[in-house]
């Protein structure tokens, strides 16, 4: 299989090594976000993407989940 955000082999996964570390980083840090701001997922989803800090990766799945509605 192919990763679904940037195509490299995966084996039987969805996504890459690279990008499913990516997507439990911020499925993880969610809740700390939520607890402090009270922001829905798309909300947060949209700071990760904005934010100059964010790596590469991060960004790339929060993305993608924005565009798909995934979680």
């Amino acid at each position: 299989m192919k990763c679904k955000i940037c195509n490299r082999e995966t084996g039987n996964n969805d996504c890459c090594e690279i990008h499913a570390k990516a997507h439990e980083n911020i499925i993880k840090k969610y809740e700390i976000w939520n607890k402090a701001l009270e922001v829905s997922w798309k909300e947060y989803l949209s700071k990760i993407a904005e934010n100059p800090l964010t790596g590469k990766s991060a960004k790339e799945v929060a993305e993608h989940l924005m565009k798909t509605g995934e979680k």
